[in-house]
């Protein structure tokens, strides 16, 4: 770690690099990547095509040692700061089928597990979806959540955690997306997350969510007009929904037809036959954008939004390019870290190195690893009242008709 007090990039090591929205973030917190493991071919082409010089392994991390990564850098890995990553997290979205560990994506994460162990970093910084949180070690089992497991993994190597439960809209990012963020040390160090700087709550006294608009809005060139487009039929019915509506929104007739047997179903399936709106921040952006049931229709235009516009509400730079078919693109895209909380988690790892160097082993008792929810559950809007359904911009505190949202 350098002493000096000009700012320096800080080594690390990316796993499991994807489309480097991490890395990106990471970067702007003054990390520099010396290798990256990926074997998604889409997203490996990409990172040559924006990062020619970045040295690369593509081999599945499986079949990969910690000597391996160390025969790739030329320094060497004694002492290294930080290694960084997002193991795959399919498996575990609440929005998917959740197999877990019945999954071989979501054994992975233990492959995470086991390059700390061999590399032997300062720190190590790890990012996945919420529902690490809620997953259960095994189904039906009342033994704890697979969170909970990992943390006593990461202890029986010698690393306390501190994990955060967060929603980067809280953070300036015009999306809503819960993700869990967890950072590790083996200096029995506690790392710090900033509290949410933004809120659509006035009594917490912050300056309001960025939204759609903001990313998307008036006087947006985009870079990547390519889309994955709604079906003919999809777009017979989206075309009868108001920006900021969804299926509450289509005459009762014609939601029993576009719904099928979900009409009758209990929960609200927000999502579904969804236009968005310029006033909110948008929706959690999803590789398959055009499915009915995670519908991101642009809320002026009859279609998807693009990977232009996606890649944009990601927070990607406008010059960053992505590779292959527009599925290909919107998966690079899906996948990713919002950059700007992979600046907020660097910046928070960075202090952690920073109280390491200066205070090295912590002594006394050891610190147990912790879990801590940061606002992470964010309601902007609703979607019916009083047997009516809700479109355009109510709900949301800084604009509309300013009913009281609640998250």
């Amino acid at each position: 770690m350098p002493s000096s007090s000009r700012r320096q990039s800080i080594p690390y090591i990316s796993l499991f690099t994807g489309a480097m929205g991490l890395d990106l973030g990471l970067g702007q917190a003054g990390f520099e990547p010396l290798v990256c493991n990926e074997i998604d071919k889409a997203c490996i082409e990409a990172m040559r095509l924006n990062r020619p010089a970045l040295s690369l392994l593509t081999d599945s991390i499986e079949n990969l040692s910690g000597e391996d990564f160390e025969q790739a850098t030329a320094s060497g890995l004694d002492d290294l700061p930080l290694l960084a990553g997002g193991p795959p997290c399919q498996a575990f979205s609440v929005f998917g089928r959740r197999k877990g560990l019945e999954d071989q994506r979501g054994r992975l994460i233990f492959e995470f597990v086991r390059m700390v162990d061999e590399i032997r970093p300062r720190a190590f910084l790890m990012e996945n979806v919420r529902g690490l949180h809620s997953m259960p070690l095994s189904p039906g089992a009342e033994n704890g959540t697979l969170l909970e497991h990992l943390l006593e993994c990461f202890e029986s190597i010698g690393y306390r955690l501190d994990c955060f439960v967060v929603n980067a809209v809280n953070y300036g990012a015009p999306q809503l997306r819960e993700r869990v963020i967890c950072i590790g040390n083996r200096f029995n160090q506690e790392a710090l997350f900033p509290a949410p700087q933004r809120s659509n709550r006035p009594e917490d006294c912050l300056p309001p969510f960025a939204t759609l608009g903001d990313a998307i809005g008036n006087g947006f060139v985009d870079p990547d007009p390519s889309v994955m487009n709604f079906s003919e039929r999809k777009l017979h019915y989206l075309a009868m929904v108001p920006p900021g509506g969804n299926w509450r929104s289509l005459p009762e007739e014609v939601q029993k037809e576009a719904m099928g047997k979900q009409y009758y179903l209990k929960g609200g399936r927000s999502s579904t036959w969804r236009k968005l709106s310029f006033d909110f921040p948008c929706p959690t952006i999803q590789t398959m954008p055009n499915h009915a049931a995670t519908s991101m229709c642009h809320p002026t235009e009859l279609r998807a939004l693009t990977v232009g516009e996606c890649a944009a509400v990601q927070e990607f730079p406008r010059e960053w390019k992505f590779y292959g078919t527009p599925t290909e693109k919107m998966r690079q895209i899906g996948n990713a870290v919002p950059v700007r909380l992979g600046r907020i988690a660097g910046e928070a790892t960075r202090s952690l190195l920073a109280q390491i160097e200066k205070g090295g082993m912590r002594e006394g008792r050891k610190l147990p690893s912790q879990i801590k929810h940061l606002r992470p559950h964010v309601r902007t809007r609703s979607w019916w009242r009083n047997g009516k359904p809700l479109a355009g911009s109510h709900s949301y505190v800084s604009g509309g008709s300013a009913a009281v949202a609640t998250g």
